[in-house]
């Protein structure tokens, strides 16, 4: 039976690929300080999520819109960066949930969905033009 020769590997952290080697060794230490009292590197605290409900819903929906629309930043980057097509699906789809949810919401739901899609189709107009 022949023996298979074992291979080795490389583990190599790339996230930190743009810091000079000081910075590096920084990164390291501090790493090796937290692991070594206990605690791993934690991701940072989140807000509180809003209350499930369909306006909650809505107004998520409109939020994505605005992004694309670049009036809100990106949650990711920060940055402003306007995505027409995808507004527009989003609007699009907010268009057709609103007609098949016609005579299912409560007075005040219904005022939030047609005020927001209002909103947002005069800011797609005026960005498409």
């Amino acid at each position: 039976m022949a023996h298979s020769e074992e291979k080795g590997y490389k583990v190599e952290d790339r996230r930190f690929l743009h810091l000079s080697e000081e910075e590096k060794a920084k990164v390291r230490e501090a790493e090796a300080a937290r692991q070594a009292v206990g605690q791993a590197s934690e991701p940072p605290p989140q807000m509180p999520l809003p209350e499930i409900s369909f306006s909650a819903f809505l107004i998520s929906l409109g939020s994505s819109a605005f992004v694309h629309l670049g009036d809100i930043p990106e949650p990711t980057s920060g940055e402003f960066k306007k995505n027409l097509p995808m507004a527009k699906q989003t609007i699009d789809l907010m268009g057709l949930l609103r007609q098949k949810t016609a005579n299912n919401l409560d007075a005040e739901e219904e005022k939030l969905f047609d005020h927001l899609l209002y909103d947002l189709r005069m800011r797609y107009v005026k960005e498409a033009c």
